[in-house]
Order: structure tokens, then C-alpha cells, then sequence
């Protein structure tokens, strides 16, 4: 087993650097692409798809009412760490599209490879005991309390999001981005399983 409490600071802002970067990665693609996603970056995305408004700050604002959940039920160590990954991801987002840019880019192959870098950019902060805040960290206090796998959990949740977005982007632009965010949470259901990990 991995136990976050036993990594050192370095190891941890090393992971949490890591994680907070893929996962701004992933966030360039896909709202480069137009796509959206599930859970709170999904929010957020849908959010700033609809106002105008950047991404980065959206998903910082979404994020703050659910610290004092993860304070409560994680401890003061999960919320400080996932409060460092969003505020980093929420930086990196407005910084990273200026710095990448995509002369092609398929859809289909975008999804996924957003899916990749999310679901590795999660499991980074899963083993170092953080997440990306929002609904990652009620899938992880729901996967310590009865044992359900954070990425059903997630799945779950996306599913009603994703019902959502018609309202706000074409069809054939949910089902792609349906394939990125199954990618995410398959990884995270495959990879990050409560009998070989714990969270802090």
C-alpha cells in the first residue's frame, strides 16, 4: 500500500506539482477543442462556456464551498493539499494556453488523450493525498466510508453533468467528450482501488 503520510514534502509537491500540470494539460485540450468534461472542471467548464468567464477562476470559486467538507471528513493535511493542487491547476490554466497551441488536433483523439492526463493527473494526487477538490473528494470519502471505487463514484456524477451540457454545447460535442471522461474515470476505477491505496 502507499500511504501518503509517510511521503516527504518533497514527494508530495512533487506530486502535486505533477498532478496540478497534467491536469492543466488536459484542461488546454479540451476547452481548446470545445469539449467539456464531468465533475467540478466539468462545472467550471460549463460555467465559463456559458459566461465568458476563464476557466481558472470559475473552478477556484466552485471548489471553496466543498474545503470545509474535506476539512471535516479528511482532515486539515487533504484540504491544505487540495487547496495547493486547485490553486496551482486554476494558475496553470490561464497561463498554459499561451504557452501550447495545436495546429491540428483530432476531437476523438483529444478526448482521449485528455482522459489520460486527468486520470493520471488524479491518481498523482490520490497517492499523495490530495485531489482536485469538488466531487473528488466526496467520491474518496465515499470510497473510505463504504468501499465504492472514487471513479463509479465520479462516473456517476458525470452522468448528470454530461445531461446538462446539451444544454449548453452541440450533441455530437457531449459524445466526444463523454469518451474523454470515461477514459478519466476508467483509469482512476482500474488503477486506484482502496485495497492497494488509501488517501490521506
Amino acid at each position: 500500500m502507499t500511504d501518503p503520510e509517510k511521503h516527504s514534502l518533497i514527494e508530495d509537491a512533487q506530486g502535486i506539482a505533477y498532478g496540478a500540470t497534467m491536469a492543466a494539460f488536459g484542461i488546454t485540450i479540451l476547452t481548446h477543442l470545445g469539449l467539456v468534461t464531468g465533475q467540478t472542471a466539468g462545472l467550471a467548464v460549463l460555467i465559463a462556456y456559458a459566461t465568458g468567464w476563464g476557466f481558472g477562476p470559475v473552478f477556484f470559486a466552485v471548489n471553496l464551498p466543498f474545503y470545509l467538507l474535506g476539512y471535516l471528513r479528511m482532515g486539515l493535511r487533504f484540504t491544505v493539499k487540495t487547496f495547493a493542487a486547485v490553486a496551482l491547476l486554476s494558475a496553470l490554466s490561464v497561463w498554459m494556453p499561451g504557452q501550447v497551441s495545436f495546429a491540428t488536433l483530432n476531437p476523438w483523439l483529444g478526448a482521449v488523450l485528455f482522459g489520460f492526463l486527468s486520470g493520471s493527473a488524479l491518481l498523482a494526487l490520490f497517492r499523495h493525498g490530495a485531489s482536485l477538490g469538488g466531487v473528488g473528494i466526496l467520491a474518496l470519502i465515499l470510497q473510505d466510508r463504504l468501499g465504492w471505487r472514487a471513479g463509479w463514484v465520479q462516473l456517476g456524477f458525470d452522468a448528470v453533468l454530461f445531461a446538462l451540457a446539451f444544454l449548453v454545447v452541440p450533441p455530437k460535442t457531449v459524445a466526444i467528450s463523454f469518451a474523454g471522461a470515461l477514459v478519466v474515470n476508467l483509469v482512476i476505477a482500474v488503477n486506484h482501488r482502496r485495497d492497494r491505496y488509501i488517501a490521506a
